[in-house]
């Protein structure tokens, strides 16, 4: 049953063109991420003063950059960091928010209200003026740029996971439940969270390169990476200084961010799409 629906997931992807092309975007950046080690020609840290600003070659195909750094072994090594930066954020935002929404969307109550006084604090505030204020206080590394986003990324899975919770403990199958004496914690996880999970696993795809560009934010503003790490958001402000002459330095960083976002967004319609019925023309 289970690989029926994979296949079934799969033939309905397949029928989505940019869906395709946003998986075939993402899946080719997490392989470069994989083999960058193998695949960068330079030490994404290695300086090469006599190279500084030299511009598109066969030896340096995207350029280097001021200190002579060729920046297509930086974005490669850049990949990792922002694809590991999206994964702890989205699991950690994302099985937090969704933990807090089905306790709140199941039980109600007091506990209802408190938790989603607490969530609309932190939606009150812009999500990257808060991550800013964060990881200013926090002090600036990749560690806290994790904290930072997290703790704004949190309310959109608790919102979202809340209002499913919400419709499902009206269901007749949940009901059956509790006439049969099952207790609530075993409801809430028996039949509560799984059914909760289809429209988190969208937002989570969604959320994915909205959180690499916030990271990417960030390490522009300088409350994120530092140099000298091969962090896209630090590669484009270092190379703005260079602009227009040595446009290569800030533009292909950006234009890495630029398809990595449109590739999660595109693979995110899609599991949309895939995952309601209504969406692709089912019953």
């Amino acid at each position: 049953m289970k690989g029926s629906l994979l296949a079934e997931m799969w033939r309905a992807l397949r029928g989505n063109p940019l869906s395709l092309a946003g998986l075939a975007i993402i899946l080719g950046l997490v392989l470069a991420a994989i083999v960058a080690p193998y695949l960068a020609p330079y030490d994404p840290l290695a300086t090469q003063p006599l190279k500084k600003l030299e511009g598109l070659s066969p030896s340096h195909p995207l350029g280097t950059d001021q200190l002579g750094r060729d920046i297509l072994s930086r974005l490669l090594y850049g990949a990792r960091i922002s694809l590991r930066i999206a994964i702890i954020v989205a699991f950690l935002a994302g099985s937090t928010g969704t933990l807090i929404g089905i306790l709140c969307g199941y039980f109600g109550g007091r506990i209802d209200n408190l938790l989603m006084r607490i969530t609309d604090i932190f939606m009150a505030f812009p999500q990257l003026i808060l991550a800013m204020a964060i990881s200013s206080a926090l002090g600036p590394s990749l560690e806290n740029v994790v904290i930072a986003i997290s703790l704004t990324e949190w309310t959109f899975f608790a919102r979202l996971a809340r209002s499913r919770a919400i419709a499902i403990r009206e269901e007749n199958y949940v009901e059956a439940a509790r006439a049969m004496g099952a207790g609530r914690w075993r409801i809430l996880f028996r039949h509560v969270l799984p059914l909760s999970l289809s429209p988190v696993i969208v937002q989570v795809t969604l959320e994915m390169g909205g959180i690499i560009r916030t990271a990417a934010s960030l390490g522009f503003l300088g409350l994120g990476a530092q140099p000298p790490t091969p962090e896209w958001g630090v590669m484009v402000t270092a190379g703005r200084n260079y602009l227009p002459g040595q446009w290569w330095v800030s533009t292909f960083p950006g234009l890495a961010i630029f398809i990595t976002v449109l590739g999660f967004n595109l693979l995110g319609d899609g599991i949309r799409d895939i995952l309601d019925p209504r969406l692709r023309g089912g019953p």
